[in-house]
């Protein structure tokens, strides 16, 4: 029978680290880019009366002999019940047997995926010296945007805006003790961003957040929230005049109405997507090549990122005895 490692949360973070799986999903995005990741279009279940929706996920990774998938739900009102609104778990095979490996929870591993992934990005656009950041939204997202873009740029001093001032005041404070930085809340978007370098924007907000002339002139944006083609975090003249980088084309344009917006109202096009994040990881195309630009990482979220985390989580987990395991 096979045996199965059960993962919980405390066993992901402890194994998965976040220069760990940034280093993971960078190693992702150049197989994905290299033609080497096999990765269908994830299936969207949408669930109307439960203001939400069921993704689910397959990918593979010949490099890693991983072969797994990601089912997550994004339910909207579960934050008032009490609940997480995204919620996943990961399976994970072994891709020349077919043999489950693995069960890993997937909440977390969105957070830090998604995170490394925005670290990544950053990396590669953000302005070297850059070390101010703000951050909308203060939910999980917003938490591992921060922690990971603080592991690839100097960062002294961080703002969260979010409605929901008790929960930023939170952020704030969790924040600047784990990081070891100053996190402010700030009043607006026009106060997080008077000073901001890098901004990342990690909400559900179905409109922008923030107005395109308050950002300053070098700014690096990671917008890692829309993923509805209704859904606009991103202002329209931002996206229009920004160096735009996505983490896969084909799932962008067809999910986030952070480019479909734009596109719709005439002021952007597909073929002004700049690259897909692998061809910078690669170098087959440039990041960031003036102080000035405006530079934007647009992401949905792809299944290789998840099973890229996942396998390397599982590895060290197996190293460090974390986990359960149980036969099938």
């Amino acid at each position: 029978m096979p045996v199965v490692r059960l993962l919980s949360a405390r066993d992901v973070r402890a194994a998965l680290p976040m220069p760990a799986a940034i280093a993971a999903v960078r190693r992702a995005f150049a197989e994905l880019q290299r033609g080497r990741a096999v990765l269908p279009p994830r299936t969207h279940l949408d669930l109307p009366d439960q203001q939400g929706v069921a993704l689910f996920m397959p990918s593979l990774l010949p490099e890693t002999g991983s072969l797994g998938f990601k089912a997550i739900t994004l339910f909207d009102r579960n934050p008032a019940i009490g609940l997480p609104r995204i919620q996943a778990v990961v399976v994970v095979f072994d891709a020349s047997t077919g043999q489950p490996r693995a069960l890993l929870d997937g909440t977390t591993l969105t957070a830090l995926r998604t995170g490394a992934g925005s670290a990544v990005a950053t990396d590669l656009l953000a302005r070297p010296d850059a070390c101010q950041a703000a951050v909308f939204g203060a939910g999980p997202q917003g938490r591992t945007q921060l922690e990971a873009v603080c592991c690839v740029r100097p960062i002294r001093r961080a703002w969260v805006v979010d409605p929901d001032r008790a929960t930023a005041h939170r952020f704030a404070e969790e924040m600047s003790s784990g990081l070891g930085l100053p996190v402010e809340v700030a009043s607006s978007g026009a106060e997080a961003l008077r000073e901001a370098e890098i901004v990342c924007t990690a909400t559900v907000s179905a409109r922008p957040v923030f107005d395109d002339a308050d950002l300053r002139p070098g700014t690096h944006v990671n917008a890692i929230g829309s993923y509805k083609p209704h859904v606009q975090e991103v202002p329209s003249a931002t996206v229009a005049r920004a160096k735009v980088v996505v983490d896969h084309l084909e799932s962008a344009l067809a999910e986030t109405g952070d480019l479909l917006a734009p596109i719709s109202q005439g002021v952007f096009s597909a073929e002004s997507i700049h690259a897909e994040l692998g061809e910078l990881v690669l170098g087959t195309r440039p990041g960031r090549q003036n102080a000035e630009e405006i530079t934007l990482y647009k992401s949905v979220g792809v299944a290789v990122m998840d099973l890229a985390a996942a396998a390397a989580a599982l590895e060290r987990a197996e190293e460090l005895g974390l986990g359960a395991s149980f036969e099938l």
